[in-house]
């Protein structure tokens, strides 16, 4: 190996070293009552899907577009979906005129069946006069009971075309929520963050269209070791310092602490490297403040997240959370702003 190259590699390791040197250096000693660990935000993704199979018609938002909750995001193409809404529709009419004409049949049956049920009681107290034969009375009531079953057959009809009546509309119905559920509309308020699927192209059903990152449920997991995730109670304060703004704190708390130990991901620094089983704690950031900082919350920015287990102990200075405007998180350090006394 040349000089040149035992002199670039040397110098290659040592300013690797001086970086990583710097990196831990750099972040703030910790007193009792703190533990800390490096993470990366994290946030809620939610899959924009087709629930139908069938082919994209519209996608009317791109990567990196706010949208909010309700908001159309794309839409299917329900051709189709009309045409059999309008066949149902036309059942439905079909249905409804069978069931008129079904309900007249019924009122001419009742109409026969009260006349020969008239035409037998009149007949049967004349046999006693001798007015009338048996045979003739035997006729009549074999004239109603044939008007009575008429009767009976009317009314089946009619229950029938009722039932029709019902099997159309809910077809109809039914149709009806699946061209709806073809306008695909954005759940919660939040970034578009992969866009999947192109007009044109057909889907499956659940079939996946966009990706949205809920930017109302950002958070950090940090992985303790047992000695420091046993002290940790939920709700206990927390800061998280991005490493693109680390002289901005930002607050946050704690919303889960892992029952069981891991091992310690191979991207996770812990304070003490002999550490192999640790505890996954999330550190999770307030909805509001969110909300202020929307442009700048990028998932996957790295950083470190530290938690107050001593609620007694008061934060280091360098994890005292700013007052700032949102508008002002990337400016140069040095700034005047007041800090708070948590």
């Amino acid at each position: 190996m040349s000089r040149r190259a035992i002199f670039v590699t040397v110098t290659a390791v040592v300013a690797g070293g001086g970086v990583a040197a710097w990196l831990i250096l750099s972040r703030p000693a910790l007193p009792p009552g703190f533990a800390g660990g490096n993470g990366r935000l994290e946030a809620k993704q939610i899959d924009i899907a087709t629930k139908y199979p069938g082919r994209i018609k519209q996608v009317l938002a791109d990567e990196g577009d706010m949208v909010n909750a309700g908001q159309i995001v794309a839409t299917m193409d329900t051709e189709p979906l009309e045409a059999q809404l309008r066949n149902a529709e036309a059942k439905i009419k079909e249905a409804e005129d069978n069931r008129r004409t079904a309900l007249a049949n019924v009122a001419v049956k009742q109409s026969e069946f009260v006349y020969s049920e008239k035409e037998y009681k009149r007949s049967s107290g004349l046999v006693g006069r001798g007015a009338v034969s048996e045979q003739e009375r035997d006729i009549d009531l074999s004239r109603m009971e044939m008007a009575r079953s008429a009767l009976v057959g009317a009314k089946a009809q009619a229950v029938r075309t009722k039932s029709a009546i019902d099997a159309a509309v809910a077809e109809a119905e039914r149709l009806k929520a699946e061209i709806k559920d073809s306008v695909l509309k954005a759940p919660v308020r939040g970034r578009i963050q992969t866009r999947l699927a192109e007009p044109g192209e057909v889907l499956p059903a659940g079939g996946k269209v966009l990706t949205l990152v809920d930017l109302s449920d950002v958070y950090m997991y940090v992985f303790l070791p047992e000695r420091d995730a046993g002290k940790v109670a939920l709700g206990s304060e927390a800061r998280i310092v991005l490493d693109a703004a680390p002289e901005y704190p930002i607050r946050a708390s704690v919303s889960f602490v892992s029952p069981s130990a891991q091992f310690t991901p191979k991207t996770v620094e812990t304070a003490e490297e002999r550490h192999n089983l640790t505890f996954r704690v999330k550190l999770q950031l307030d909805a509001k403040r969110l909300r202020q900082f929307e442009p700048y919350v990028k998932v996957g920015i790295p950083g470190m997240g530290y938690v107050r287990f001593d609620q007694k102990a008061p934060w280091p200075p360098m994890l005292q959370v700013k007052s700032v405007m949102p508008g002002e998180l990337w400016k140069p350090t040095g700034s005047t702003n007041s800090t708070d006394s948590k």
